[in-house]
């Protein structure tokens, strides 16, 4: 094989640099020059291309004294570098072919779209990647968030809905029925984390278990009369601003969901928690090596405990969102939401054999999906072909990380 080759990495970060400021005023050229009946937004998104480039170049410049020197270029690293990152290289072209089929794609709207529908999503795998980064896994988390959508709204709504779940409830404040359906979802974590911990049960089991009483309790409380499990609805308006909200409306802007800056901050809060704390550590510990962890003085009881406990409120957050976005709920709220958040994960970087995983892996696993499931509705792809298209993105997600975990 012939030897790679090296460069400076000023001249690599310049070279960034270079691009990006050529692709930004490009961008702005073809603003003027396109036909925006035509190509929408493109000349925006080659602006932002463009921007991010730069920024890249600059984070390379002035972090360079922390990195190698030098970036080795041969025919090894560059088979790394589409393995580690074949599902997002799938994205790029899925994204194109897209915009082709269907020019309309190139909005920012339609880009915005997507950022709200993955921002709860983002948060409920954001809260099952614990589970993940110790080599678990949680099945209830789908029932958490239909467990706190049905306690929140169920005591949410307006005075004068006919049907409601609490005929002589007063106008209590949002904030309480909020907290009650966190408090009850924390709670069934908690008990996935006592069985993962004490009688260390493998948290499939634990968790498929502690997934059915939830259905169940779910469906009772859903099934107290006078509501008779009929779906809720007529949610106030203060609980529905929480996922309706629209930010810096101007104009024929339609403006940013809440729903979006409200996942920034959670992932921020969790990049926080994993990279900058003890316990961050000591997940990735347990996750690394169990044994070598115990050995170490790590206290695996309260650390696993806490992981369950930490990610249950994070799907009761979740359902909360959901419920304020959606107005309503029933006790079939959530069915199926942890396969996506897991599925996420995985193809965002996260190793089923724990102990691997990033924040932003996470994020950009769940905008492949959210993009890929957006995408090809747009240009009216069989819901039955994206189920199909998402379980071969699942499966060679997987085998890349465990050819990955073979080679190491």
């Amino acid at each position: 094989m012939q030897e790679g080759k090296t460069v400076q990495r000023r001249s690599f970060a310049l070279a960034f640099v270079g691009t990006g400021a050529v692709l930004a005023v490009l961008g702005i050229l073809l603003h003027f020059i396109l036909d925006a009946t035509k190509t929408f937004d493109l000349p925006w998104f080659i602006l932002g291309i463009g921007l991010a480039a730069v920024l890249y170049g600059v984070f390379q410049l002035t972090k360079g004294t922390r990195l190698t020197p030098t970036i080795a270029f041969s025919g090894k690293t560059a088979k790394r570098f589409l393995t580690n990152n074949a599902i997002m290289l799938a994205l790029m072209v899925l994204i194109v072919v897209i915009c082709f089929l269907e020019p309309r794609f190139m909005q920012i709207q339609v880009l915005l779209d997507i950022l709200t529908q993955s921002s709860t999503r983002l948060i409920i795998a954001l809260g099952i990647c614990f589970a993940l980064l110790i080599a678990g896994t949680d099945l209830s988390a789908g029932r958490m968030v239909g467990l706190a959508a049905v306690i929140s709204t169920s005591m949410l709504q307006t005075a004068t809905y006919a049907n409601r779940f609490y005929p002589d409830l007063p106008q209590i404040p949002v904030f309480i029925p909020i907290i009650a359906a966190i408090a009850a979802c924390m709670l069934f974590g908690a008990l996935n984390g006592f069985l993962v911990a004490k009688y260390d049960m493998h948290p499939f089991i634990a968790t498929l278990a502690v997934q059915v009483m939830i259905y169940g309790a779910c469906s009772l409380y859903f099934d107290l009369p006078p509501n008779n499990s009929q779906p809720i609805g007529g949610v106030r308006a203060d609980f529905t601003a929480l996922g309706q909200t629209r930010l810096f409306q101007i104009g024929s802007f339609n403006g940013i969901s809440i729903l979006i800056p409200i996942a920034v901050l959670f992932t921020v809060a969790i990049w926080f928690v994993l990279n900058k704390t003890v316990f961050g550590k000591n997940v990735y510990a347990i996750g690394g090596n169990r044994e070598a962890a115990v050995v170490s003085g790590v206290n695996v009881f309260k650390t696993i405990l806490f992981i369950f406990i930490l990610a249950s409120f994070m799907y009761g957050v979740g359902g909360v969102l959901e419920a304020a976005r959606t107005a309503g709920a029933t006790n079939n709220y959530g069915n199926g939401y942890e396969t996506d958040a897991i599925a996420s994960c995985v193809v965002g970087g996260v190793s089923l054999n724990g102990g691997i995983g990033t924040v932003g892996g996470i994020v950009s696993g769940v905008l492949i999906f959210t993009v890929i499931q957006y995408g090809l509705q747009f240009i009216g792809i069989s819901p039955m072909w994206q189920q199909i298209i998402k379980g071969v993105i699942i499966a060679v997600a997987v085998a890349i990380d465990m050819s990955k975990y073979k080679r190491k």
